[in-house]
C-alpha cells in the first residue's frame, strides 16, 4: 500500500516578497540556475516553497554572497526557523534544534547565493560512537552508483582530495534542486514516514530524517554521503560530485553538497563547485 502522508500548509502571499530586511536574492542568479523549467514542474515547486516570492532585484543575503540565510516564507508560525526567515543560519541555531530531536538532527531551508539548499545538522561527533542500532544518526560514508547501477566511486575520494568537502562542523548542505524534474525538495515540508524524527543506517529507503520532494516523492538521506555523477543541462559534459544519497523515488541519483566553512558561528558556502549544480541550468 502506499504511504500516505499530510500536507504542511503551503505559502501563500506571494506578493509579499518585498518584507522588511532587504535580503534579497539576485534575478539573475535565480534564472541561471533553471528557474525556467517547464510550467508545470515550475509552478508545483515554487507552490510549495513559496520561492515565486523571490521576484528581486540585486542584493544577496544580509552576509553577502557566503551567507545563507533561512527561507520560511509562509510557514512562519510552524517551523522551528519561522521566526529566523531570512536571517544569517549559524551553527549554534542547529545545535540547539537538534537536542530536542530523537535522533541528534535539524534541518532547514535557505537560500545561498541566490539558490535554494538544506541545511542538515547530524550529532556525527557525539553519535559515531553510539550502537547503530540506538537510532541516533551519524555520517555515512559510501560508495556511489549512478542511474544504471554502475558504481562510481567513495565519498572519501572525493574528500581525501578536498578536506573542506568532509562535514567536520557536522553540518551538510545540499543543493536544493531535485535531479529528477529539478523541483524543490524541502525539509520536512509533509509529514509521513520519510521524514519523521527517525534514522536507519545504510542509506536506504526506511527510516525518516529525509528530504522529500513533494512534487514526485523523490527522497534523500542526508546523513549518507557518496560519490556520484551527472552531467551539464548545457553542454551534456558528465562530472563526479559529492552529494547525498537517493534513497527512493524517481529521482535517478542523490543531491550535490555545497561545501560550508564557517565565519565565527555563521555558516557560509564555498563556491568551489559550481560545475556540480549545473543539471538544473
Amino acid at each position: 500500500m502506499a504511504r500516505e502522508y499530510d500536507l504542511k500548509p503551503a505559502p501563500s502571499d506571494a506578493a509579499s516578497a518585498a518584507e522588511a530586511g532587504g535580503s534579497y536574492v539576485n534575478r539573475r542568479q535565480f534564472l541561471r540556475y533553471g528557474f525556467n523549467t517547464a510550467t508545470g514542474v515550475l509552478a508545483a515547486s515554487l507552490g510549495v516553497l513559496g520561492f515565486a516570492a523571490i521576484l528581486l532585484p540585486p542584493g544577496g543575503s544580509t552576509g553577502g554572497d557566503l551567507g545563507v540565510v533561512f527561507w520560511a516564507k509562509g510557514r512562519e508560525d510552524e517551523a522551528w526557523y519561522g521566526a529566523k526567515h531570512l536571517q544569517l543560519m549559524t551553527k549554534t541555531d542547529f545545535v540547539d534544534e537538534a537536542a530536542k530531536s530523537n535522533t541528534g538532527t535539524a534541518g532547514a531551508s535557505g537560500i545561498w547565493n541566490g539558490v535554494p539548499v538544506v541545511v542538515t545538522y547530524v550529532n556525527h561527533s557525539q553519535n559515531k560512537s553510539t550502537p547503530e542500532s540506538s537510532g541516533l544518526a551519524r555520517f555515512q560514508f559510501m560508495e556511489g552508483v549512478d542511474e544504471t547501477g554502475k558504481t562510481i566511486g567513495h565519498f572519501e575520494d572525493l574528500s581525501d582530495q578536498d578536506p573542506r568537502i568532509f562535514p567536520s562542523e557536522d553540518l551538510v548542505m545540499i543543493f536544493g534542486r531535485c535531479t529528477h524534474l529539478c523541483c524543490i525538495p524541502g525539509w520536512q515540508l509533509v509529514s509521513n514516514s520519510f521524514t519523521e524524527d527517525s534514522w536507519t543506517p545504510g542509506g536506504g529507503d526506511d527510516g525518516g530524517t529525509k528530504l522529500f520532494c513533494i512534487c514526485h516523492s523523490s527522497r534523500f538521506d542526508p546523513t549518507a554521503l557518496e560519490m556520484n555523477t551527472n552531467r551539464n543541462r548545457s553542454n551534456g559534459a558528465t562530472f563526479n560530485y559529492a552529494g547525498i544519497r537517493k534513497a527512493g523515488g524517481p529521482a535517478p541519483v542523490g543531491l550535490p553538497l555545497i561545501p560550508i566553512q564557517l565565519n565565527g558561528d555563521v555558516i557560509e558556502g564555498i563556491t568551489d563547485y559550481i560545475d556540480w549544480y549545473t543539471y538544473c541550468d
